[in-house]
């Protein structure tokens, strides 16, 4: 189960919106092996495209240094779907390399950039097996 803080779950919908019509994508770090997202890291969507997501090279070897650094790891990988349901393609699940992540996926194919409600979903995606699981959203920023 993933349990994020209705900060963190609003600032990836907001990024979603924001980056609508191409994907957004991002990470949230949190202290290693804890599990617990908790610093908000919204990336550049280098393909800058409405149906495929990448990290830049460059920024993500800046990402995991400066995550090395700060004893962290990535506990949720975020990207969006502009035109399709929350859920892993197969070139998502072909890229998910980190197998103690969070995949998290949100939809903007009902509600574009506007208000409207964002489909929110999460994975665990190990061995190109792809497991949806309970998202519980707490208070607090």
């Amino acid at each position: 189960m993933l349990t994020i803080t209705q900060a963190l779950h609003d600032k990836i919908v907001a990024h979603a919106r924001a980056d609508h019509p191409d994907e957004a994508c991002g990470v949230i770090a949190g202290p290693a092996g804890s599990g617990r997202p908790e610093r908000f890291v919204p990336m550049l969507n280098a393909a800058r495209s409405p149906t495929f997501y990448e990290f830049d090279s460059g920024d993500l070897l800046k990402l995991y240094r400066e995550m090395d650094d700060r004893d962290e790891e990535p506990v949720v990988i975020y990207h969006s779907h502009t035109a399709t349901e929350a859920y892993p393609s197969r070139t998502d699940i072909s890229y998910a390399n980190e197998p103690g992540a969070h995949y998290v996926l949100v939809s903007t194919a009902e509600c574009g950039n506007d208000e409207g409600p964002a489909q929110f979903r999460s994975f665990r995606i190990v061995d190109g097996e792809v497991t949806e699981e309970e998202v519980e959203i707490v208070p607090g920023g």
